[in-house]
């Protein structure tokens, strides 16, 4: 069985093509014959067809993904998305792209999507005689492979959702700690935030606390895409606050490394059940190496290990100082908070930094966008590529 899938076009008439190739006694073959003989209203398959009484080579069969309700629908369905998809399959046999034994042996069966409110003709056939051709050629050529899909999981941007981050796959990051707690200045301030897929928003604690996990929904209203944090700094029910964390979709919840390695060990569980994050924040953590490997014992490791200098402390070594060694023994991404500047970010980094996390140097700055942008430009990372063309094959 081959599988092969493509969108092309615009407006009303865009096609959306699935379909599947393979032999007729196998289970494409079997799908096939249960959808030409099992008819449900609204949604009738049909052979594609040169013309009346010429049906393709392979056969091919013809189902609306969208419900057929008035007669105006079903000429469409009927007429140019039909012949369209007719047509793409002859060429693409003889072009080669399927072969011409195959063209015995096998059938295919190709979904095809006419919005109820498509109307030109004209549109609707060149349309779905592209994406049917598309399809055919990455169904034939296996396209893509697991490679591409692992590529560009955490780049891609679909038209309806847009690019939701829920990997952090290109570090270093930028992360923003939100440690006010006025919703109406973090969602002033979240506006003056250009777009980067290298920015985390860090929901603070005193935030958390004030305004409970669902403040992450309010500041969705205004970064949708943004990766989330929490940091409940948990020292107990590890299970249970990384629910809560899940259930307002936030990406990671922050586990205190203070808290009985039981705790830690059922919020990291729970967090990588329902694919957040896992954060360990070694604030108050004398030996923060030592915590770890107790962890580990356990048989869990955090995504993240943030090394944390509280502000009582500005005369303590930087929490950098640990970073390379905590990277290199654990295989894990390393946040370090308290005393990142603008002049030392590149420091920070060399030392072993994935995640610098800065809080009011930024949400309280007069120009909250430049320094926002100054923070990106030491990373040497850039806004979002809004205009980024897939160039798929």
């Amino acid at each position: 069985m081959r599988i092969g899938e493509a969108l092309v076009g615009e407006g009303y008439e865009v096609a959306h093509i699935d379909l599947m190739i393979g032999e007729r006694d196998g289970v494409v073959g079997q799908a096939f014959a249960n959808a030409l003989s099992q008819l449900s209203a609204g949604h009738t398959p049909l052979l594609a067809v040169l013309r009346p009484n010429l049906i393709t080579k392979p056969p091919a069969i013809v189902v609306p993904k969208v419900t057929v309700k008035s007669m105006e629908q079903a000429e469409i369905v009927f007429g140019p998305a039909q012949a369209a998809v007719a047509k793409a399959i002859a060429d693409a046999v003889e072009e080669g792209i399927i072969p011409r034994e195959m063209a015995e042996e096998f059938v295919i069966i190709v979904s095809v999507f006419i919005h109820p409110k498509a109307k030109d003709r004209n549109k609707i056939y060149y349309y779905n005689y592209s994406a049917t051709k598309l399809a055919i050629k990455r169904a034939m050529s296996g396209f893509p492979d697991v490679d591409k899909v692992l590529w560009e999981k955490d780049r891609a941007f679909h038209p309806l959702v847009g690019r939701k981050l829920t990997r952090l796959w290109d570090p270093p990051y930028l992360q923003i700690a939100f440690d006010l707690t006025s919703l109406e200045e973090v969602l002033e301030v979240m506006k003056q935030i250009p777009e980067s897929d290298h920015i985390i928003y860090e929901v603070g604690t005193p935030l958390a606390k004030r305004y409970g996990a669902e403040i992450v929904l309010k500041m969705r209203e205004v970064k949708p895409d943004a990766f989330y944090v929490i940091d409940f700094k948990t020292l107990d029910v590890g299970k249970l606050e990384a629910r809560m964390a899940v259930d307002a979709t936030a990406n990671g919840v922050v586990i205190s490394g203070l808290a009985p390695i039981r705790t830690i060990v059922e919020g990291i569980k729970e967090a990588q059940k329902v694919g957040i994050y896992a954060v360990v924040d070694m604030l108050g953590v004398e030996d923060p190496i030592g915590r770890l490997e107790k962890i580990v014992d356990a048989g869990v490791l955090p995504e993240v290990v943030e090394l944390h200098r509280a502000i009582d402390e500005e005369e303590a070594k930087p929490p950098w100082s640990l970073a390379r060694d905590v990277k290199e023994k654990f295989k894990v991404l390393v946040g370090v908070a308290g005393g990142v500047r603008v002049e030392n970010v590149q420091e920070v980094v060399l030392a072993g930094a994935d995640i610098l996390v800065v809080g009011r140097a930024i949400t309280r700055a007069r120009d909250v966008k430049g320094a926002v942008r100054m923070f990106l430009n030491a990373l040497k990372k850039p806004d979002t590529d809004q205009f980024r063309i897939m160039t798929d094959f």
